[in-house]
C-alpha cells in the first residue's frame, strides 16, 4: 500500500509541475506568452501525468481487492517486482496513447488567433483556436479517454463490486468495517480525480456553447490541482500509521524547540 501511495504522490507531484510554475507567472507576474513548441510539451506531460493518475487508482483498487479477498496470498500476488512492472506499464500506457496528441495538434492551421483561454495548455484548448478540422482531435481524445479512463473505471467497478460480496459475506461487524475503513481513502480519491476530470472532458466536447468559460476554466484547474492538495490530506487523516507519523514528527519538532 504504501508503495502505491508514493507512486501516487510522486504523480501528483509531477502532474502540478507541469502546469503550476507556468500558472503562477501567469497570475503573479502577467506572463502570459508560452512559446508553442513548449505548449506542446506542457500538453504531452499534462495529459500524460492525468492518464498515470488513473491508472494508479486502477492499481490501487487491484491493490485493496487483492488485500481482502486474499490476504493470506497478498505479499506473494503483489511482489515488488510485480508492483514496478505495473507501474511501468501504466507509465507507458500514458505516453504511447498521448504522443499522437502533439502530432495531431502541431499539424493543424492557426489563423483565428493565438489566445488560450486557460492557464495551461490542454489538447482540445490549442486545437479549438485552429482554423482547420479538429474532428480527428475530437475523435482520438475520445478514443483515449475510453482507453485510459474508461478502462481504469472498468476495473475499479469490478475490484469494489468484488470487494463489496466478499465483505458482506464476512460474520464479524468488526471485520465487515475494518475492511470498509480501508478502502474510504481510495473511494475519496477517485471522487475528487474524476468529478473534475470527466466534466472538463465532456463540457468540452458537448456542453462548450451553455457552460460559462470562466466554470470551463476554473474546473480545468481544479481537475489538476485537487488531487495533489486533497490527496495527501485524506490519506493522511484516513490512514492511522501516516496519521500518527505526522502527529509524532510535529511533536518531536515542539520537544525540540522547547529544549532550545
Amino acid at each position: 500500500m504504501y508503495i502505491f501511495l508514493a507512486l501516487l504522490s510522486f504523480t501528483d507531484v509531477l502532474m502540478c509541475t507541469s502546469t503550476l510554475p507556468n500558472t503562477l507567472c501567469i497570475l503573479w507576474f502577467n506572463l502570459k506568452v508560452i512559446d508553442f513548441e513548449a505548449c506542446l510539451a506542457q500538453m504531452f506531460f499534462v495529459h500524460t501525468f492525468t492518464g498515470m493518475e488513473s491508472g494508479v487508482l486502477m492499481l490501487m483498487a487491484l491493490d485493496r481487492y487483492v488485500a481482502i479477498c486474499y490476504p493470506l496470498r497478498y505479499a506473494t500476488i503483489l511482489t515488488h517486482s510485480v508492483i514496478a512492472k505495473a507501474g511501468l506499464l501504466t507509465l507507458l500506457r500514458g505516453v504511447m496513447l498521448v504522443i499522437p496528441f502533439t502530432f495531431l495538434t502541431k499539424r493543424l492551421p492557426y489563423c483565428r488567433g493565438n489566445i488560450i483561454p486557460h492557464t495551461y495548455c490542454d489538447h482540445m484548448s490549442v486545437a479549438k483556436i485552429s482554423c482547420g478540422n479538429v474532428k480527428v482531435n475530437a475523435i482520438y481524445g475520445l478514443v483515449v479517454a475510453l482507453l485510459i479512463g474508461g478502462f481504469d473505471i472498468l476495473c475499479i467497478t469490478v475490484s469494489y463490486t468484488m470487494i463489496l460480496q466478499a465483505v458482506v459475506r464476512l460474520s464479524s461487524a468488526d471485520a465487515r468495517q475494518k475492511a470498509f475503513s480501508t478502502c474510504t481513502a481510495h473511494i475519496c480519491a477517485i471522487v475528487i480525480t474524476y468529478v473534475p476530470a470527466f466534466f472538463t472532458f465532456f463540457t468540452h466536447r458537448f456542453g462548450g456553447h451553455t457552460i460559462p468559460p470562466h466554470i470551463h476554466i476554473i474546473m480545468a484547474n481544479l481537475y489538476l490541482l485537487m488531487p495533489p492538495t486533497m490527496n495527501p490530506i485524506v490519506y493522511g487523516v484516513k490512514t492511522k500509521q501516516i496519521r500518527e507519523s505526522v502527529i509524532r514528527f510535529f511533536l518531536k519538532g515542539k520537544d525540540s524547540s522547547l529544549n532550545i
